[in-house]
């Protein structure tokens, strides 16, 4: 049903895995990469066809950390 692809290879004492096929399907392109206990997806959408008049390439990045994620906690006002 799904074409899955997963690749392993040594990086350094970690490693490093790299599986695409299973998530964002209708994504042109998407990659999850995991080092260790850390994992990363990343996703790439193109247009079939250049718009008229367009000279240069486009680049967005969309980043978004987690607070629990990265074992931070946001803090609360103390309520007396």
């Amino acid at each position: 049903m799904f074409n899955v692809t997963k690749k392993s290879m040594q990086w350094g004492e970690e490693t490093l895995t790299l599986e695409t096929g299973k998530v964002a399907r209708q994504a042109d392109g998407s990659v999850i990469a995991t080092l260790g206990e850390t994992s990363v997806m990343a996703n790439v959408t193109f247009a079939r066809k250049q718009k008229p008049g367009q000279d240069f390439f486009p680049l967005t990045v969309h980043y978004q950390e987690k607070y629990y994620a990265a074992g931070k906690v946001r803090k609360t006002k103390k309520r007396e």
